[in-house]
């Protein structure tokens, strides 16, 4: 699982969202075993994040049971059974505020490979 996690935190990562945060909510949530939170700035970028990810998983032969909110791109959740992911629109995650709905899951450690010196990739 945890390498599941951290292949959709670089996939969004690549694609250049932002405040990515995995949390375990194991024992406390029937819906799901982990949850991925992260956001992209404008409508287009949390679609092409989305995208992103169902591609790299996809590679993976891991397809989603459901995706919500593709088409408008402010809040967009992709359902992989033992990890949702939702992708918010700058300003929208704060509106809801799920990592306070569910304060009482552990912060998962991320790996993320970032590059060093010269140009970011793209």
């Amino acid at each position: 699982m945890k390498k599941q996690l951290d292949l959709i935190a670089q996939a969004i990562f690549d694609k250049k969202g932002f405040n990515i945060l995995a949390l375990d909510v194991r024992g406390i949530s029937t819906m799901t075993d982990y949850f991925v939170i992260a956001e992209g700035t404008v409508d287009r970028h949390v679609q092409a994040l989305g995208r992103a990810i169902m591609d790299k998983l996809d590679e993976k032969g891991i397809a989603p049971l459901h995706v919500e909110g593709l088409l408008t791109g402010d809040w967009v959740v992709i359902d992989y059974n033992d990890i949702v992911i939702h992708l918010f629109m700058e300003g929208i995650r704060e509106k809801y505020a799920l990592e306070e709905l569910w304060n009482k899951s552990k912060i998962v450690d991320l790996h993320i490979d970032v590059p060093t010196g010269g140009r970011a990739h793209e």
